[in-house]
């Protein structure tokens, strides 16, 4: 997709208002959605649940961060992907640290709690997923939007899919499983992030009275 018509060769670098909007929208759905889910992870003693709002409090960030730098040179855009790469790549590691700690010290999660909260969870993902379903390709930052939203559907399912597991099993290992592919699946996407947005620092770089930034308002064009 192209940047408001400027160019077939130019990837979309989110300078569209409707593309912020479309932002301010999902901010609001993941800051809410990692409030509600780490309360229920800590609850139903859910790894699962616990890494997945943590996936919510990363996309919140991102596209906090994602609408900072709209309209700013490419060098910036693209080291802000780099910095929200390196974050997610943190909290792959984190989970898996955390996973590991609960492998030797297993305690049993609510299945129930599990699994509404992962269906919530899905519900909310889902309606992001669809408002940013036509900006899915463009700069290594407005990727890092929808790979993270990507991340946290898929990570919905899996959710739900341990809270049956462990339902089924009376045992804690599908929470952990599911929080250990989950922990890949943020490393994976990170390495993602970080190699496109160090592709894009070794590109050429714009002039200085290319610089376009209007902040976190509108763009110049829809």
């Amino acid at each position: 997709m192209s940047g408001c018509g400027c160019g077939h060769d130019v990837k979309f670098d989110g300078f569209s208002a409707a593309y912020k909007r479309m932002l301010w929208a999902v901010i609001a759905i993941n800051a809410a959605m990692f409030v509600v889910e780490m309360g229920a992870g800590l609850l139903a003693d859910s790894q699962a649940l616990k890494a997945d709002a943590l996936d919510f409090l990363g996309d919140t960030a991102t596209y906090s961060i994602t609408l900072l730098v709209i309209g700013m040179t490419p060098f910036w855009r693209a080291r802000a992907a780099l910095l929200k790469g390196l974050s997610l790549g943190a909290m792959g590691l984190w989970v898996f640290g955390t996973t590991a700690y609960h492998v030797l010290v297993r305690g049993m999660p609510q299945a129930e709690v599990m699994g509404a909260i992962g269906v919530l969870a899905l519900i909310a993902n889902l309606t992001s997923v669809l408002l940013l379903l036509k900006y899915r390709d463009g700069d290594a930052n407005v990727r890092s939007v929808w790979l993270c939203s990507r991340n946290d559907a898929i990570g919905n399912l899996a959710v739900i899919v341990a809270a049956s597991g462990v339902w089924v099993t009376g045992t804690a290992w599908p929470d952990l499983i599911v929080a250990g592919i989950m922990a890949s699946l943020f490393l994976w996407s990170s390495t993602q992030i970080i190699h496109q947005a160090q592709g894009e620092l070794r590109a050429p770089q714009p002039k200085a009275n290319e610089f376009r930034f209007t902040g976190l308002g509108g763009g110049a064009c829809e």
